[in-house]
């Protein structure tokens, strides 16, 4: 008996585990790493519950050792895509039934589950298959992913809530109802939390869904999967298809069931997807939701007025925590010619002090890079940067992969604005810095705004207020999530909703209502409790 409105409260922030030696933390995620590293596993689909082995067989490796095999992962066909629509279609008719309260307890208790029990899992396999350190998956695995599951249930009961004024003898209401058809889930390798909450998101809000995960992350993906079962999501809700993104891509465009895409990726693969769902749109039943994140060219600003040591601190950890590998890394700075050389010393005095290696060895600061793909990509910049009479190489370029997919902290210096590491997405540990005149500040944000396609994420270091003004107002449009004095990496759920536009995506905010809405079609009601008997207006009386 549904007779009661639960109440919701607003929670708190996932804590973030130090994992100082000695701890009780640091002795549980060092065991399970062990343990994972120690065994080699095979990843089967998930389809309405059911594992299923296709026998066409991709590899999860360690890419900080990519000689170790963590796993072996099953491919989906053509079939198997076919009958993960089918127990998608299956299962909404059930998922349907469920009131929003008894949804929203499941993914409150795959929450609690993630910060107890699965923390050291979901933080291990995160940092074995995608090479990041321990505070990189624990803020990432552990807490934003945590954050994503308990702040999209209380937004859900704030959409809910959301309702029209009624007037004397009218009762109007609004209904929140999930898409018509299945919503289709494209997630990446550099984030565990983006990889949970595609999926997730559309299914809080009703939905069922077809999650295809990274193949360079499917590791870390099928362990939050059967955190998702053990947490009692129904069978079907969401059907876990690893495999070729365009193989399975091309069947699920041309369902009519299609309703939605929720995608984080490269801008050229959000791109062909949007071309083709535009040329089946007359297939389908009601015009699919499209959101997507994909790429950035984040830069930073700074003004002659900056803090050098904090400029310097933000420069290293928003360039090249996780190698780069972040779609809000900082990629390109700005830096007045009079505070260069100080900026430059303790840019560099800093760097020399990182480690690189394995993520097992809590001292390191930088891993491996995804993949060989990633590796040759990055190191084909690295080397233009060599060989280019514009650019000068001040820290690092040395790139190895005889073991693990190793790239040093690399900065490019260069004399040109539009140079190709300046304007291009590299996705990796490579920093271009262009030294400009100090009274040119206006021009050089002109110039930043003007450089990239894209707008995800960008930072104005100052301590002049109208520096910073002048900034905000300038590039109102460079950056979807603007950082003052601060790195622009690290959004956090609920306080930092993310998500850039221009090249950069949709901006539909993850951790926030906005995106939310966007897996809800709304019914407006209206009861009226005493209909007028004629059809006669009052108007009508006198000629």
């Amino acid at each position: 008996m549904n007779n009661s409105i639960p109440i919701f409260e607003m929670p708190e922030n996932e804590p973030i585990l130090n994992y100082e030696p000695g701890s009780k933390e640091k002795k549980e995620l060092k065991e399970k790493l062990s343990e994972l590293k120690s065994e080699k596993i095979e990843i089967p689909l998930i389809i309405g519950g059911k594992e299923v082995r296709t026998g066409d067989l991709g590899k999860c490796v360690m890419p900080h050792d990519h000689r170790h095999v963590l796993a072996e992962y099953h491919k989906a066909s053509e079939k198997e895509v076919a009958m993960a629509i089918e127990s998608s279609l299956e299962a909404k008719k059930i998922w349907d039934k469920f009131s929003w309260a008894d949804r929203l307890s499941i993914f409150k208790k795959a929450a609690e589950l993630l910060s107890t029990n699965w923390r050291s899992t979901l933080n291990a396999a995160t940092m074995l298959g995608q090479s990041k350190n321990v505070f990189q998956a624990e803020i990432d695995s552990a807490c934003e992913l945590t954050d994503f599951l308990r702040f999209n249930s209380y937004y859900a009961t704030k959409i809910y809530m959301d309702q029209p004024k009624s007037t004397k003898g009218v009762w109007n209401r609004l209904e929140y109802r999930p898409l018509e058809g299945f919503v289709f889930a494209v997630t990446p390798f550099n984030f565990t939390s983006i990889a949970g909450n595609l999926p997730t998101a559309p299914a809080i809000m009703g939905n069922t869904v077809l999650w295809k995960p990274a193949s360079s992350a499917v590791y870390s993906a099928y362990f939050f999967m059967k955190l998702l079962q053990e947490a009692g999501l129904p069978d079907g809700v969401i059907n876990f298809i690893p495999g070729s993104g365009s193989k399975i891509g091309s069947i699920v465009f041309k369902d009519p069931n299609f309703t939605g895409l929720h995608f984080t990726g490269s801008a050229p693969t959000f791109q062909n997807m949007w071309e083709t769902i535009g040329k089946n749109i007359r297939n389908y039943k009601t015009y699919p939701r499209i959101v997507g994140e994909t790429g950035g060219k984040d830069f930073v600003i700074a003004h002659e007025s900056s803090e050098i040591e904090t400029l310097a601190t933000a420069l290293i950890r928003g360039a090249f925590e996780y190698q780069g590998q972040k779609c809000s890394a900082v990629s390109r700075a700005y830096i007045p010619n009079n505070i260069w050389p100080k900026v430059k010393e303790n840019l560099i005095e800093n760097l020399k002090e990182i480690k690189i290696g394995s993520p097992e060895n809590f001292t390191n600061f930088m891993n491996a890079v995804i993949d060989k793909e990633a590796f040759d990509k990055i190191k084909s910049y690295i080397d233009f940067a060599k060989e280019s009479n514009e650019a000068e190489i001040i820290y690092g370029g040395k790139c190895d992969d005889s073991i693990g997919y190793f790239i040093e902290p690399t900065v490019i210096l260069t004399t040109n604005p539009k140079f190709k590491t300046m304007e291009e997405e590299i996705f990796g540990p490579v920093l271009s810095i262009y030294v400009y005149d100090a009274k040119e500040f206006d021009s050089v944000l002109k110039l930043c705004d003007e450089t990239s396609p894209y707008g995800l994420t960008g930072a104005i270091f100052a301590q002049d207020r109208n520096a910073i003004k002048k900034a905000e107002e300038v590039l109102v449009n460079a950056a979807g999530n603007f950082y003052i004095n601060d790195k622009p990496t690290g959004a956090v759920v609920a306080q930092q909703p993310f998500g850039g536009s221009r090249a950069s995506g949709t901006n539909d905010k993850a951790g926030s209502v906005i995106n939310l809405l966007r897996w809800v079609s709304t019914r407006a009601i209206k009861e009226n409790f005493a209909p007028p008997k004629d059809f006669k207006y009052p108007f009508m009386k006198e000629e």
